[in-house]
């Protein structure tokens, strides 16, 4: 039995389906309430809990081969920062005790990229790197690595436990409409486009599920594994989500201090509004930052092998309409 929290997210739900085809039994840790449309008539056991209740946790854990931690608050926006804290940092301490008590064989934990200390622009970014909590910039950077910090402590307890930091994920499956497909997904629509001129490294969700998978399987104990894909210009990601859905839109590339100054008062709108801006502060310095990622290291020692970009782009806009068609009805 394999326990997955975080499961009915992006990556959790497209997890639990990879397993499911390779005819593993799935338990579903889920928040009470919680959101479910993304693996509802899936054939998985649901269990109800909390990261930040052990014994929930306990529960959950009974009769448990493996678990893979994904539960996780993601959020550029401010105003979360202390619950953000306790379930990114404190949550990963209480599965990984949890684990180690129950006697659980193997637990993979999902981090980010940006828990990684950032380096200066062009240098390349790899397992090397430590885990950064002080002088760090946004409560999720600091958050994820004390999370993943806090793992490799019950691992010195003797949990056999592996790390993944993947980078920008996109991709199909994406019920809950996450920020970068929100973005790929305007990119799409026939109106006058801001954008800013940076970079970043994106992967196809099923490429970070069939790598927290491989990373099961083949990950050294203690170990971390940088789950990347390929580093693209925005403005040329843009370009390619147009060219493969057959529209055109203009677009205006604005200087990065107009950007970021308009980039206040829409965190203060959007809040109001309850809806997720194309950019914020922290997503324009993210952009603008190094985001030179290697994953040579799993490659070499997994197998991780992602697919192209223009093919994951392609698979997530097909997914997108298939998916409005079905709720609309047409």
């Amino acid at each position: 039995m394999i326990l997955i929290t975080g499961a009915a997210g992006h990556i959790g739900n497209v997890l639990v389906r990879e397993l499911l085809l390779m005819g593993e039994q799935v338990r579903a840790f889920i928040l009470p309430g919680e959101d479910t449309c993304a693996i509802d008539g899936l054939d998985i056991e649901m269990v109800e809990g909390n990261v930040l209740d052990s014994e929930s946790l306990d529960r959950a854990m009974v009769g448990v081969d493996r678990v893979f931690h994904l539960a996780g608050i993601i959020s550029i926006m401010p105003g979360h920062e202390e619950l953000m804290h306790r379930v990114n940092a404190i949550g990963p301490r209480n599965v990984a005790e949890a684990a180690l008590k129950a006697g659980v064989k193997r637990m993979v934990h999902v981090s980010s990229i940006h828990a990684l200390q950032r380096m200066p622009e062009g240098y390349v970014v790899n397992e090397d790197i430590p885990f950064e909590v002080e002088g760090v910039v946004g409560t999720y950077n600091q958050s994820k690595a004390e999370g993943a910090m806090h793992v490799l402590e019950v691992v010195q307890k003797g949990l056999d436990a592996v790390i993944v930091c993947p980078t920008g994920v996109i991709g199909p499956y994406d019920f809950r409409k996450s920020e970068m497909g929100m973005t790929l997904l305007g990119y799409t629509h026939r109106r006058l486009h801001f954008l800013v001129d940076g970079n970043y490294d994106f992967i196809d969700v099923r490429d970070v599920a069939q790598g927290i998978i491989l990373a099961s399987q083949k990950g050294r104990t203690g170990e971390t594994y940088i789950l990347s894909g390929y580093r693209v210009n925005i403005r040329q990601m843009r370009h390619m989500v147009q060219e493969i859905a057959g529209i055109y839109a203009p677009g205006v590339t604005l200087p990065f201090s107009l950007a970021e100054f308009f980039a206040q008062f829409a965190e203060v709108f959007y809040r109001w509004a309850k809806k997720v801006p194309q950019f914020t502060r922290y997503s324009l310095r993210t952009v603008r930052e190094n985001s030179y990622f290697s994953s040579r290291k799993a490659v070499r020692e997994l197998g991780h092998n992602p697919r192209s970009l223009r093919e994951s782009i392609k698979d997530t806009l097909t997914w997108w309409k298939d998916y409005k068609k079905n709720i609309v009805g047409i």
